[in-house]
């Protein structure tokens, strides 16, 4: 036990040593190395774990990474040593809605918004996912369903289409999917003719991709997700 740290505080000299890597963190987020950003968060955590910052900006690090889950629990250490960290809150909130937590996004949204009550970017992204809760709870709604008409539009889309279908686990998966719909027993004659059946095959395609690999769907709704939320351009501590 003698060799163990006491939880209170830690040495000046690593308190030191983990804000100067805070500091490289930072520096490493503004020219976009985010995995270098990550690692000096990290190190500083290790230095001084009881710094709430770096486990919040950590979290942007890793949500830039897509690291959603990872981003999650580093926010709620962050408000586990600060309950009154709004910026934790509101990172947990951006975190919560990529992995399409809304209703926990909401709370957590609400909660920065409680402890800044004028930060226009919490605002907005309350509203954001109080809309998609909206939109996931109404009967229309499905965990699938994109707004297809602004999506086909899209560049962003187009360009997440075209690598998606460079993939090859997509590219079986359509080849499958095709020779079903135009020569399986249960297309009839029509095949693919008719916009039903092409509805049809395109939500069983969906269906198949969440089933066989769900992380494609994700980084598809992030990705169109990402031109729509705001607050990709804050300030970190």
């Amino acid at each position: 036990q003698s060799d163990m740290l006491p939880l209170s505080g830690s040495l000046p000299e690593n308190v030191v040593k983990a804000d100067q890597l805070k500091d490289e963190g930072n520096n490493h987020m503004k020219e976009e190395n985010f995995g270098a950003a990550v690692d000096c968060y990290t190190r500083a955590i290790q230095l001084d774990p009881n710094n709430a910052v770096y486990y919040c900006n950590r979290a942007a690090a890793h949500s830039k990474l897509n690291n959603y889950r990872e981003a999650i629990k580093d926010c709620e250490s962050a408000i586990a040593i600060d309950p009154k960290y709004s910026k934790a809150y509101g990172r947990l909130g951006l975190a919560l809605s990529s992995v399409n937590k809304y209703e926990e996004a909401v709370t957590s949204y609400q909660k920065a918004l409680d402890l800044d009550p004028d930060n226009d970017s919490y605002k907005s992204n309350l509203k954001i996912a109080e809309q998609k809760l909206r939109d996931m709870s109404s009967p229309t709604g499905t965990g699938l369903s994109f707004d297809m008409a602004s999506l086909i539009n899209n560049p962003a889309f187009i360009s997440m289409a075209a690598s998606l279908m460079q993939n090859p686990q997509v590219q079986q998966l359509m080849s499958g999917m095709m020779s079903n719909a135009i020569g399986g027993p249960a297309a009839g004659v029509g095949g693919l003719s008719d916009l039903s059946s092409l509805i049809h095959a395109g939500q069983q395609f969906a269906q198949q991709i969440q089933q066989q690999n769900p992380e494609l769907i994700e980084q598809l709704r992030n990705h169109i997700r990402s031109r729509y939320l705001s607050g990709s351009t804050e300030e970190h501590s």
